[in-house]
């Protein structure tokens, strides 16, 4: 990010990270929670049977919703690397450690709701997993363009 007149702009090559980085985190987030892989047992977890998944939800609105909570995260993601290498190169590495830091602290964070949710551990793990991962994931990649 740079500033311009007194307002923050977004460098392009920053920019095209975030965009990429939301893309991975996005990609990562449906490959998770998908049919053949998490979907089935995070379902089970809640307490759900062969009801509609998402009550009917308008699926446009809910995977807008989702995409634009994984570019809020990327942008976080990107500002923290940025202030982290202080203007110099950030590694694959510190970029890794930045997402896992903020996926361990927020999963930490969102544990009580889960619990005092009655939603159990099985529920929270496999969410706060698919959040993990993804900010890793989005770290590893901003790493390259920060």
């Amino acid at each position: 990010l740079r500033t311009v007149t007194g307002v923050q702009t977004c460098a392009l090559p920053i920019c095209v990270g975030v965009f990429v980085a939301t893309l991975v985190g996005f990609v990562a987030s449906y490959l998770w929670f998908g049919p053949k892989t998490f979907y089935p047992v995070w379902w089970k977890a809640l307490g759900k049977g062969a009801e509609m998944p998402n009550g009917g939800q308008n699926m446009g609105s809910l995977f807008g919703t989702a995409l634009l909570a994984t570019l809020a995260q990327a942008i976080v993601i990107a500002v923290l690397l940025r202030a982290v290498a202080a203007g110099g190169d950030a590694s694959p590495a510190l970029g890794a450690t930045v997402g896992l830091v903020v996926g361990v602290a927020g999963a930490m964070a969102s544990l009580g709701h889960r619990l005092f949710g009655n939603q159990g551990v099985v529920v929270w793990i496999l969410e706060v997993g698919s959040d993990v991962l993804n900010l890793v994931l989005m770290g590893l990649v901003l790493s390259y363009w920060v």
